[in-house]
């Protein structure tokens, strides 16, 4: 075995367990549409964490109702670590990402079919309730906060480094994540006086309250979606990408405070 065969091989291993708890905490009893021979089928979608709530709502109540004997078993992660994976030889069928720069690298690494862009992000500040560290925005009263941002090779970390610059500040966080709901989740358990974390998080996040960051408008992040080229399920991928380009898909995107891309 080369050594390209066995790190593809050590990732499709790796990403066994992560489905499959997706499948089970990802996967509604009524998302098992039909196949196109009409037998049961199953789809695997990656996608930006970010998208967790969301998708698993457009399954449920727009894809699964054309396709009720289809299994959709996600996988949410930050979109680099998704194509980390998909490149490895990490079978999937869709490829959801929270920008378009990822989503780049997968076209050029020949991995998925033209994409489309289905919706859009940007960044806020949250805090834990009742705001003990006094934080009042991207101002000096960070300077002995525990700020938590996103890693920059992700998108949720690019946008914050965009954030930085609009903003004329330089951030010191005392972490940096793999994906945008491990910040909002050490914001929720008071581990972090303070997150950056897309609006989307901070509207669906417990006990915690949001400080607006003027400059962060500026920075956008449009979330593209596209078939894998090696998937054995183009047809059902296709249709899961209808559902979340439909008018019932973008209303739900919508109601979680997702924009328009």
């Amino acid at each position: 075995m080369n050594l390209r065969k066995g790190l593809a091989a050590a990732s499709i291993v790796a990403l066994a367990a992560p489905l499959s708890a997706c499948g089970s905490s990802g996967t509604s009893a009524n998302s098992t549409a039909t196949s196109p021979e009409g037998e049961k089928a199953t789809l695997t979608v990656f996608a930006a964490a970010s998208l967790h709530q969301v998708f698993q709502q457009i399954n449920d109540e727009v894809f699964a109702k054309d396709h009720p004997n289809v299994e959709v078993k996600f996988a949410f992660e930050g979109s680099s670590t998704l194509f980390d994976q998909l490149k490895a030889g990490a079978p999937a069928d869709v490829l959801a990402t929270a920008n378009q720069k990822v989503m780049k690298k997968a076209i050029e690494s020949e991995l998925v079919d033209t994409p489309e862009d289905f919706t859009a992000n940007t960044l806020t500040l949250i805090v834990p309730k009742g705001n003990p560290a006094k934080v009042t925005g991207l101002d000096a009263s960070l300077d002995k906060a525990r700020l938590v941002v996103c890693q920059e090779r992700v998108p949720c970390g690019s946008a914050t480094k965009k954030l930085e610059e609009a903003a004329g500040v330089t951030l010191h966080p005392a972490s940096e994540e793999n994906k945008v709901t491990d910040v909002r989740a050490k914001v929720e358990s008071g581990d972090a006086d303070a997150g950056l974390v897309y609006k989307t998080d901070a509207a669906s996040a417990k006990n915690v309250e949001v400080i607006d960051v003027p400059a962060a408008d500026k920075i956008v992040n449009k979330y593209p979606i596209a078939v894998v080229k090696d998937s054995k399920q183009a047809k059902l991928a296709a249709d899961f990408l209808a559902a979340v380009q439909s008018e019932a898909g973008q209303a739900l995107l919508e109601k979680a405070g997702f924009m328009k891309p």
